[in-house]
């Protein structure tokens, strides 16, 4: 388990250092797609809640440290959306295009209810969020679009992230 969680960790600190460093100051992109999102999500799907939720606070604390926005916004995001990824552990197949596109699209969509929710219980503290904008539709568009991808270049890794299956809760 330790092997797992050390590799996860290590790419959500790749995805994370992408995503805060290079894509956010991409001008052209109006909104940065989420690549530790849809990392947790394959974490939590392939081995369970217990690493959907540890993945999600560590992809947190990662982007939290990296921004400037409210600290722990982002741990108490991802770490929501990996438990309930990691409640469909086994049950979804990630093969395929469709599928995890699929998927892609309803994190996205829990992300932002998750956000424009904390928005209007913590007006001051937490930015207005608006998940009916041209900024939202870019990054569902993107998220659905690179889940596919990002799944199957996490498959490449398979053998050291995914938990035997007696372990898998």
């Amino acid at each position: 388990m330790f092997k797992s969680f050390a590799v996860s960790t290590f790419i959500l600190l790749l995805a994370s250092l992408i995503e805060a460093a290079i894509l956010s100051n991409i001008t052209v992109l109006p909104a940065v797609p989420d690549l530790c999102l849809l990392c947790v999500m394959y974490f939590s799907l392939q081995n369970g809640r217990l690493m959907g939720e540890t993945t999600g606070f560590v992809s947190g604390l990662f982007l939290d440290f990296l921004s400037s926005g409210v600290m722990g916004l982002n741990c108490l995001v991802r770490t929501i959306i990996g438990f309930v990824s990691g409640l469909f552990t086994k049950v979804i197949n990630t093969e395929g295009f469709f599928v995890p596109l699929l998927l892609g699209f309803c994190a996205t969509l829990m992300k932002g209810f998750i956000l424009w929710l904390l928005s209007i219980l913590y007006p001051t503290e937490i930015m207005k969020y608006n998940p009916i904008s041209w900024l939202f539709l870019f990054e569902l568009i993107a998220n659905s679009i690179l889940t596919p991808i990002i799944f199957r270049l996490l498959d490449v890794f398979k053998k050291t992230l995914v938990l035997k299956p007696e372990t898998v809760e």
